[in-house]
């Protein structure tokens, strides 16, 4: 019966949904998590247990107000951009993994990497790309704005993958298609852009 199934998709949607959230900010959607794991509202996987520790909790609220933090200093953002990928990608796949309390380990690692580890890459990469943008452009006044709506979604995107999962895919899909359009049109401004008159 497809209904057995349901369960599953379920909770592939929640973790997909909070892998989009790390795409923003890598540290606000797992210290959610930790804390709800830690308060009971809901299961993590056996091996995941360790996040509802309240060491755990305690330290990814830590990193995540420093993470807030950081990313309204000058230049220290941009620096930020080139570390958070590889961390959000991590994350994603942390977060889609933990979400499966009763899967074939193969199955649920290859899912967690695949869905949670690409969805988040790829709108941390955009986020990144939209912060230098943001820099050229305006030279960084814009970036706390940026900053501000990063925090905004990952926020709400976190809340809505938890208790609203089936809105949170539908969203994590129309992102990911804005993220390929601003990607393209980001590319082909590079492929028309002049190139300097040689000086020999």
């Amino acid at each position: 019966m497809m209904t057995e199934y349901i369960p599953y998709l379920i909770s592939l949607f929640v973790g997909v949904g909070l892998a989009a959230a790390t795409g923003f900010r890598v540290f606000l959607p797992i210290f959610l998590i930790s804390l709800g794991s830690y308060l009971g509202w809901f299961p993590l996987a056996a091996s995941f247990s360790w996040m509802s520790g309240i060491s755990v909790v305690i330290g990814t609220g830590i990193a995540m107000i420093c993470e807030i933090a950081a990313y309204y200093l000058p230049f220290i953002d941009n620096v930020l951009d080139s570390i958070t990928v590889p961390l959000a990608t991590v994350a994603g796949t942390i977060l889609v993994a933990g979400q499966f309390t009763e899967i074939n380990s193969f199955v649920q690692w290859a899912l967690a990497l695949i869905a949670g580890g690409g969805t988040a890459a790829t709108i941390s990469a955009a986020m990144a790309g939209t912060r230098a943008l943001s820099s050229s452009t305006t030279a960084g006044i814009a970036n706390p704005i940026v900053s501000t709506v990063e925090t905004l979604f990952s926020t709400i995107m976190s809340f809505i993958s938890i208790f609203l999962p089936i809105l949170a895919i539908v969203l994590v899909a129309i992102l990911l298609l804005m993220t390929y359009k601003f990607s393209k049109k980001i590319w082909n401004k590079l492929q028309t852009k002049p190139k300097q008159p040689s000086s020999y």
